[in-house]
C-alpha cells in the first residue's frame, strides 16, 4: 500500500456501484478490507495500544483527536477503513446479503464510533433483520455522540417508530414533536409527519413541554444536542487559544448548525464567563 492506493481503489469500487457492477464493488472491497487490517496490525501498534472507547466523553475524545494522531486510520495511506466498510456494507445490501452488511457496518463503527450515520444505518439493518432491541440500543446511543441535528432527527423518527409499534402514542408524538424542533430537513421524518397528521400519534397534539415529559417517562433524553454543542465550543476556544483556526471554526459551525446562532452564541459566552470566573 502506498499513500494514494486505498484511495483509488474505494473510488473505483463505488465507480463500479454506479455501473451497478455490485458483485465486483463487493469482492474488490471485501479484498481491500481484508489488505487494510493486515496493513493495520503490522504497520500501526497504537491501534490496540489506544482504545477509542477508553475515552468516556465526548470532550476528551475531541481532545485527543486534536493532540494525538488518530490511531484508527491508515498510517501513510490516507482514507480511514470507516469509508472501506461503509462502502462493503453498501455492497452488501444492494446484493441482498444483509447479514454481511451487518458485519462491515459493526466494523465501520469500531473504526469510527463518533460516526452516527453508521450507527443508525446499522440500526435500520438490524430492524429489516427484526432485531429491534439492538437497533433501539444503537438509536439511543447517538443521543451521547451525535455532533449533528440531522443525527438526532433520524434518532429520534427511529423511536416514534418503535413506540408507534408498541401502541405507545404519545411517546411517539413526543419524539416526533422532538424531531421538528431540531429544525433539520430530513426525508425519514417528512414522511413520519405526513403518516402521523391527524392521527393518534400527531406530534401537533402536544407542547413541548408535554413532549418532554412524555420522552422523559420513556428515559429518552431531549436536551443531548445541547450538551454536545458546549463540548463542541470548549474545544474550539481551546483550539484557538492554541493558535489553530481552521479547527476553532470547524467545531463552531458544528456547534451552531446543531443548536442555531442564537444558542451557540449564548453558550460561547457562558462558556467564556466560566472562564473568567476566578472561583
Amino acid at each position: 500500500m502506498n499513500h494514494n492506493m486505498l484511495a483509488e481503489e474505494l473510488l473505483r469500487a463505488e465507480g463500479l456501484m454506479l455501473d451497478e457492477q455490485d458483485e465486483a464493488a463487493r469482492n474488490l472491497l471485501a479484498a481491500l478490507a481484508e489488505d487494510a487490517e493486515e496493513y493495520v496490525d503490522k504497520n500501526c501498534p497504537t491501534t490496540n495500544e489506544v482504545q477509542w472507547f477508553s475515552f468516556p466523553t465526548l470532550f476528551e475524545r475531541l481532545c485527543y483527536r486534536r493532540v494525538e494522531q488518530d490511531p484508527r486510520e491508515l498510517r501513510d495511506v490516507g482514507e480511514p477503513l470507516d469509508r472501506l466498510y461503509a462502502d462493503l456494507a453498501l455492497a452488501h445490501v444492494r446484493l441482498g446479503e444483509y447479514d454481511l452488511a451487518i458485519e462491515a457496518l459493526k466494523r465501520a463503527v469500531r473504526w469510527n464510533p463518533m460516526e452516527c450515520g453508521y450507527r443508525l444505518d446499522l440500526a435500520d439493518l438490524f430492524l429489516v433483520d427484526g432485531d429491534v432491541r439492538e437497533a433501539m440500543g444503537l438509536a439511543f446511543s447517538v443521543f451521547e455522540r451525535a455532533s449533528e441535528a440531522r443525527h438526532l432527527v433520524r434518532a429520534y423518527v427511529l423511536f416514534s417508530d418503535w413506540f408507534a409499534r408498541g401502541n405507545n402514542a404519545r411517546a411517539s408524538a413526543a419524539a416526533l414533536r422532538a424531531a421538528r424542533r431540531l429544525d433539520m430537513r430530513d426525508s425519514r421524518l417528512d414522511a413520519a409527519l405526513d403518516q402521523a397528521s391527524g392521527a393518534d400519534r400527531d406530534p401537533d397534539a402536544l407542547t413541548d413541554e408535554e413532549a418532554d415529559e412524555a420522552l422523559a417517562a420513556e428515559g429518552l433524553p431531549t436536551g443531548a444536542n445541547a450538551e454536545v454543542a458546549i463540548c463542541l465550543l470548549m474545544c474550539a476556544t481551546d483550539a484557538a487559544a492554541a493558535g489553530d483556526r481552521a479547527l476553532a471554526t470547524n467545531l463552531t459551525v458544528r456547534a451552531r448548525d446543531l443548536v442555531g446562532e442564537p444558542a451557540a452564541m449564548a453558550l460561547m459566552q457562558l462558556i467564556k464567563g466560566q472562564d473568567d470566573d476566578p472561583s
